[in-house]
């Protein structure tokens, strides 16, 4: 059995693996919100270490021994994946329905076709009927919306709107300087990130979103600005020239296992008949 090749092979497809989700980072270094991911590829000798006591296998044994070298020999592989939430830059914008979170593991939450979904994406606009919502035409909720229900809409005449850090909105009084307290973003702080997932248009679903409870004073809501992307282009382009340079050495190992080493043995083969 020629383990190096497998193992080779296995490892070029765990470079294949990691190719891909550099490739899906970089073209959201300009998403706004967007965070990135990464890829955890299995260390077999130190599963092996951390969990050898607790094996049947008594250590310094024969079978102790042969498991360890099956272990060695499994071919490297994907174990884990996940998601890396730490804040973006933030960028001004001037732009009064801009919004931006300035706390790691808060989201806004918006009403899709598919449920509630919650998104760091604060880049919103009005629809023609006066509702705040996402570029993609998403209602984006109020913080009593699993309590009553609704939408944050805004009157022709709302002609100044102001956010304040704790996503509380306030709006102009038609014909005087005053101000009355509107709706509030509902501001949303998940407790297992890992239990997101990410489902697209720079959305996150969480299965038990309708328990989530709103943050009244969260602190962190920025009006005119919006969070970037926090994947760092200059480390994605050196991890995708690694990542190329290991399928070629493993491609190389490849070729060594199945050409040189096989060619030789079958000489050798042939020389003592």
């Amino acid at each position: 059995m020629q383990t190096g090749y497998y193992n080779s092979a296995a490892g070029m497809v765990v470079q294949f693996n990691r190719l891909d989700n550099i490739a899906n980072n970089l073209a959201n270094v300009n998403t706004n919100g967007f965070k990135q991911d990464d890829l955890v590829v299995g260390d077999f000798m130190r599963i092996y270490q951390e969990a050898r006591d607790e094996l049947e296998n008594p250590n310094q044994t024969k079978e102790a021994a042969q498991f360890l070298n099956r272990t060695l020999t499994k071919a490297p592989q994907i174990v884990d994946e996940y998601t890396d939430y730490s804040l973006g830059g933030m960028q001004n914008t001037s732009n009064t329905l801009d919004f931006a979170l300035s706390r790691d593991g808060l989201f806004f939450a918006v009403q899709t076709p598919q449920g509630v979904r919650l998104t760091r994406d604060g880049s919103f606009t009005k629809d023609d009927e006066g509702n705040l919502v996402t570029k993609e035409g998403y209602a984006v909720l109020p913080s009593d919306y699993f309590e009553s229900g609704g939408k944050i809409t805004f009157a022709e005449e709302d002609s100044i709107i102001e956010v304040d850090k704790n996503g509380q909105i306030y709006t102009n009084v038609p014909g005087a300087l005053t101000q009355v307290q509107k709706d509030k973003l509902l501001i949303a702080n998940p407790d297992n990130l890992s239990k997101l997932k990410k489902v697209g248009d720079n959305l996150y679903e969480y299965p038990s979103v309708a328990t989530l409870k709103p943050i009244d004073e969260s602190g962190a809501v920025q009006q005119g600005f919006i969070e970037k992307s926090n994947v760092n282009a200059v480390k994605m382009m050196t991890q995708m020239i690694e990542t190329n340079r290991l399928v070629g050495m493993y491609q190389k190992a490849m070729q060594v296992q199945m050409d040189d080493m096989n060619g030789d043995a079958i000489n050798k083969i042939a020389n003592n008949k």
